[in-house]
């Protein structure tokens, strides 16, 4: 399959946009080849993304990546299809509800029979070996996420992504950091 690529205008200048099937790279600058490239690995988010939802951080983040992917001239950003760290959208909005009847967000994914994160990166290393990208600075404060990358091989230098809570995101933003030891 030919990965299609186009370029993309946006408010954090421009980038190249490639797919990957349901993946998709947003790229600035020279990443080929590159040592500690500027990287996001980032899951699809509907509600904050497309919405403008203040309940999580995600669109924030999304923003932050671009900006600072922008300001250095050169990144990558991996965008996944794993809506809901990997429920789905569908059981993302009957977590949703749950929390609204005041559980934190591990334990709606819980309550619903799932674990707190069904995500994989298994793609997105695919995606950095394509490119012949063996080590990375990463923007996240998923340590999850970190590991998962060493796991596959790759030298793994982690960027925090700080976002400002709000008076909606914050019980999420601590549950996080607590019951997933997030980096916040």
């Amino acid at each position: 399959m030919d990965n299609v690529t186009i370029s993309l205008p946006t408010k954090y200048g421009p980038f190249s946009l490639v797919e990957f099937g349901e993946q998709i790279a947003l790229l600035k600058g020279n990443v080929l080849e590159k040592d500690n490239v500027l990287v996001r690995i980032h899951s699809s988010c509907f509600t904050s993304e497309v919405l403008g939802s203040l309940r999580c951080d995600c669109n924030d983040q999304l923003e932050y990546a671009m900006a600072m992917i922008h300001e250095e001239g050169a990144g990558m950003i991996i965008y996944l299809s794993q809506e809901g760290r990997g429920i789905g959208l569908h059981n993302k909005l009957k977590a949703y509800s749950l929390q609204d009847q005041g559980m934190d967000t591990v334990e709606a994914n819980e309550a619903l029979g799932f674990e707190n994160d069904l995500r994989t990166y298994d793609d997105a290393v695919t995606v950095l070996h394509k490119y012949g990208i063996t080590s990375v600075r990463l923007m996240t404060n998923n340590p999850a996420k970190v590991k998962a990358l060493e796991e596959k091989g790759l030298s793994v230098e982690r960027v925090p992504c700080i976002i400002k809570k709000n008076k909606y995101n914050t019980k999420y933003l601590e549950t996080k950091k607590v019951k997933m030891l997030h980096h916040l």
